[in-house]
């Protein structure tokens, strides 16, 4: 595998039980990580680990998450090791023993430095960047941030120096001669994040439907697969309650 395209694990990520479900290539990485609005950031301020859920986005490598400028998270992470990680549940499993219930998941933990971006024109092009990379085509639309509302938001990049990705899918395990005589049902519910209708603020006037470059959050949609349409990536998430996918407007 190219080694350009592929995180070289540490002891960090290096899996040590269930391997089959681990890899760090990259384009394992970033389909679950544009599949996702919601990271959760570890890190440690004065001896007291902390984490913390916020909206994230990605360039290639590089993630990026804002918060208030007064957020102490924000202040302090700065130049300071951290671990983002994402995670979707996509099922649960039964079986005939407690011991072998479980769910099915992809999840990501992606380590690296966190910075503050400073400059003000830096942080527009952020701000920028993560409306575009969950609704391509919007900022058209929008009133550009003021310098006031720059100055209360502060924006952290990271570059992702290593990562793994982990998951399960299917149902339960082989039956166990053990189990035979037990009638626990076997088997596995999926679970799926749909978007519900859109509730038009009365403020829009006529304008009441999604405008088109949101077309892709149409109501019933699976999230996940949405953002997979807004981050531009091929999906292989099935959805029966999907139209065909569209291209969406830029």
């Amino acid at each position: 595998m190219d080694p350009t395209t592929t995180f070289r694990p540490t002891a960090r990520t290096k899996a040590r039980r269930r391997t089959k479900r681990v890899f760090h290539d990259e384009a394992a990485v970033f389909a679950v990580l544009d599949t996702a609005m919601l990271a959760h950031i570890g890190y440690v301020i004065d001896g007291q680990p902390f984490v913390t859920p916020t909206v994230f986005w990605r360039d290639g490598r590089t993630l990026y998450w804002h918060g208030s400028a007064a957020s102490r998270m924000l202040r302090s992470c700065h130049d300071a090791p951290v671990c983002l990680t994402v995670s979707h549940l996509d099922g649960l499993v039964f079986d005939r023993s407690g011991f072998h219930h479980s769910a099915n998941y992809r999840s990501v933990m992606a380590f690296g430095r966190a910075r503050l971006i400073k400059d003000n024109a830096a942080k527009r092009v952020a701000l920028d960047a993560m409306i575009q990379r969950l609704y391509p085509g919007h900022v058209a639309s929008l009133r550009p941030a003021t310098l006031a509302e720059l100055k209360q938001t502060a924006f952290v990049t990271m570059e992702i120096e290593e990562a793994s990705v982990k998951t399960r899918s299917g149902g339960p395990s082989a039956a166990l001669d053990i189990d035979v005589g037990w009638n626990g049902w076997r088997g596995e519910i999926p679970v799926e994040t749909r978007i519900a209708t859109p509730r038009p603020d009365p403020d829009n006037g006529d304008h009441r439907g999604l405008p088109p470059e949101l077309c892709h959050l149409g109501p019933g949609c699976r999230l996940d697969r949405a953002l997979a349409m807004a981050a531009g990536v091929a999906s292989d998430i099935a959805d029966s309650n999907d139209v065909p996918d569209q291209p969406i407007p830029n």
